[in-house]
């Protein structure tokens, strides 16, 4: 990419989030627009423009994000969150401190070598990366004191960062509001009960033997996918009602004083078949389903139960000390784990057995192998086929228009980073998909496994992927006349890759936090839904309910730059202020909407953090390794052996910090535990907050509950 079309990308970019940024501005001091640009607020019983949201100033926002604490993160939207702006935080000091040395030092250093002057075409930028130092100049010493000083200030930041997070998650547990999955285990891999005893009776009687004191009572996990199925019908036809109904009040208002009752068709989708009154045909089958319901939970509760439950406690401590204890002397029995929170159980996978999920494991791990492989494939092929020269001769109809110098200019920044960003947009949810598929027992288990998977996507693909594909392309012909040329051939086009991701982490920041902040889709589909399809307000909060922020997509994305970042900080710096501004203008942008817009689905209080550090470290090591053989490929070997040692200080600083601080995020330390509630805890409620919904009843004295609820001695049932 020469400089012109470099430059017309940044500007672009710019100008376009500069529009989107106006445009956000202007949409969100729109009372009509509040639930899309302030739903966490409006949640939590809050003024929307508390704090001058409402300002016609369009970086009032950015004042606000800045004036924020970490402690109203946490109010607003959690742990998990406070935890991720620790990592952006981190990653741009990182980029920060290096940038303050490497800039100043090695763009001189670079720029006044002539190395590049050789060969028969090269861009201004190339002329500020290490490809233009001379094969063993002494200026390659610069380079490699560089890389020295990126894994110190990395280290550095990591550690600090690390023991802060510690901290929060300690704090977050040892806060004396009260949190239900304190005071229960998750229990997987029962053994078969004995001869004329139920498995309640077996869990009660084995944790009242181990936990005389503590133990409260156990709730035995059942086969709910049947009445499952009824209970998300019946709830389909109650919404299906309220809109009916709500179609009919409107008509009234509008037309006749009767009204008009609204219609439906009971045939496949509601497109064929007769035509009845939809009011009259939901209340049918409302009243239908509602007995069917009640002896399918019968039947789930007395006949579908599983070789698993969930153990509750009177006390923090106990509840604490039993998920980490070893209870049988077999392994795959009698497995006890720490509860997940009642909204994150994922009720189908608890059943699944010790050695199934060890096999399912390794299987998903396969898969997830193959398709890292099979997907480099397509991306190595977008990268080498989405330059202007090979769709040239793939398509020589686009020639033509190709030629236009603005249309030139602008495919040439855009078209390769929009169709990899594109591509990568397909995966996510088969890795999810995969994810659950080993058994995990918590959504945000397997959000964490899905983030590692998609990282490791991520920099195989992309980073090297993109790499690789775009010099083997470019150079097929020499390494077909010169095969043994084709190391020293990848080794001279490894920092003319560095335009490539200088764009696409432009792509990244501007346009898309710029979309991120303007919240324009979002906007349109709500105000579609409820101009067309919202009649109630449950169908409205529906349509504007924003989620969350997407840790298993955002954190793998956001890993991907501080890799290419980190990679290509030395071989060519001026990817250092790109890293700098995305992780800067991501901060600003993502603590805007963490305080206004997401809603958390789960809080697993930082445990994403250990995975964020060693993947972190991951990319650390890769850029040693890179700088290790680029500088080998440059004639300078003897000297690249000095970096042989940052390798291994790294994984010398991954095992520390394993050893000093990964027990406490897998497990809640005794310790934070034990402090004191500001209430007494109801168990009762504790109990009734982990029964699915499709298992509760409406009656209080329902007697067919006995088996969930699994008391020894029998007080009450629940409402």
């Amino acid at each position: 990419m020469d400089f012109t079309s470099f430059l017309t990308s940044l500007g672009t970019s710019f100008f376009i989030f500069m529009v989107l940024m106006l445009l956000f501005t202007w949409l969100s001091r729109r009372p009509e627009n509040s639930v899309v640009y302030y739903p966490n607020r409006i949640l939590k019983g809050l003024d929307p423009w508390e704090g001058g949201s409402r300002s016609r100033n369009p970086f009032a926002w950015i004042r606000e994000a800045f004036s924020s604490s970490e402690q109203d993160v946490i109010n607003m939207s959690g742990v998990d969150t406070a935890v991720y702006f620790v990592f952006l935080s981190t990653a741009l000091a990182i980029l920060v401190l290096s940038g303050l040395i490497l800039l100043p030092v090695l763009l001189p250093v670079a720029a006044t070598d002539d190395n590049l002057k050789t060969q028969k075409t090269f861009s201004e930028i190339d002329k500020l990366l290490m490809g233009n130092v001379k094969d063993d100049s002494p200026r390659l010493w610069a380079f490699l004191f560089a890389a020295y000083w990126v894994s110190l200030v990395t280290y550095f930041l990591l550690w600090k960062a690390y023991v802060h997070v510690s901290v929060l998650r300690a704090n977050a547990l040892m806060a004396p509001g009260l949190k239900p999955e304190q005071f229960a285990v998750l229990v997987r891999d029962i053994p078969p009960s004995n001869e004329g005893q139920t498995r309640k009776e077996q869990v009660d009687s084995y944790f009242k033997s181990i936990y005389p004191e503590t133990f409260y009572r156990s709730m035995v996990v059942t086969d709910n996918k049947e009445v499952n199925k009824i209970y998300e019908k019946l709830e389909g036809y109650k919404k299906k009602l309220a809109h009916a109904e709500a179609v009919y009040d409107e008509s009234k208002k509008t037309g006749k004083s009767k009204g008009l009752r609204p219609t439906t068709k009971i045939g496949t989708l509601g497109l064929v078949g007769k035509k009845v009154d939809s009011i009259e045909h939901y209340n049918e089958k409302i009243k239908e389903l509602i007995p069917k319901l009640k002896a399918e939970q019968k039947a789930t509760l007395r006949e579908k139960q599983q070789a698993c439950a969930f153990a509750f406690f009177t006390n923090r401590v106990a509840a604490a000390s039993a998920a980490q204890s070893l209870h049988a002397q077999m392994v795959d029995t009698w497995t006890v784990m720490e509860a997940p929170e009642p909204r994150q159980i994922i009720w189908s996978n608890l059943k699944i057995k010790y050695f199934q999920r060890i096999i399912r494991q390794y299987v998903v791990s396969f898969i997830v192998a193959l398709t890292i492989l099979f997907y480099m494939i397509p991306i190595g092929l977008i990268s080498a086929l989405t330059t202007l020269d090979n769709l040239k001769k793939l398509l020589p109809f686009l020639k033509s228009i190709v030629d236009i110098a603005a249309v030139k200019t602008v495919l040439e920044a855009y078209l390769p980073q929009i169709a990899l960003i594109v591509f990568l947009a397909l995966l996510p949810k088969l890795l999810l998909a995969l994810s659950k598929a080993e058994g995990i027992p918590s959504v945000g288990h397997a959000v964490r496994a899905t983030s590692g998977k998609y990282f490791y996507f991520t920099v195989l693909n992309v980073f090297i992927g993109v790499t690789l594909g775009g010099t083997l392309f470019r150079t097929f012909k020499s390494i077909e006349k010169e095969p043994n040329s084709i190391v020293k051939l990848l080794a001279n086009s490894l920092p003319g890759n560095a335009s490539f991701f200088l764009t696409f982490v432009a792509l990244k920041f501007f346009v898309g936090f710029g979309l991120e902040l303007s919240r324009v889709v979002p906007l349109i589909i709500f105000h579609l839904k409820k101009k067309y399809l919202c009649k109630t307000e449950a169908e409205l909060k529906q349509a504007w309910f924003p989620g969350d922020l997407g840790y298993a997509t955002r954190i793998p994305v956001d890993t991907l730059v501080i890799t290419i970042a980190l990679c290509y900080s030395v071989i060519a710096p001026l990817i250092i202020p790109f890293g700098v501004v995305y992780f800067g203008l991501g901060w600003l942008v993502l603590r805007n909407q963490a305080l206004k817009v997401y809603v958390p689905s789960f809080e697993s209080y930082g445990k994403m953090w250990p995975h964020i550090n060693a993947r972190v470290l991951a990319a650390l090591i890769l850029f040693q390794v890179t700088m290790f053989g680029y500088l080998g490929l440059k004639k300078f070997s003897s000297r690249a052996l000095f970096l042989i040692p940052l390798p291994i200080l790294s994984l010398l600083f991954a095992y520390v910090c394993k050893k000093k601080f990964y027990r406490s995020f897998c497990d809640t330390a005794l310790e934070a535990a034990s402090r004191e509630l500001k209430e007494i805890p109801d168990m009762e409620s504790i109990f009734r907050s982990f029964i699915p919904p499709s298992l509760s009843s409406e009656k209080a004295d329902d007697d067919h509950f006995e088996d969930a609820l699994s008391q020894v001695s029998r007080i009450g049932s629940f409402a």
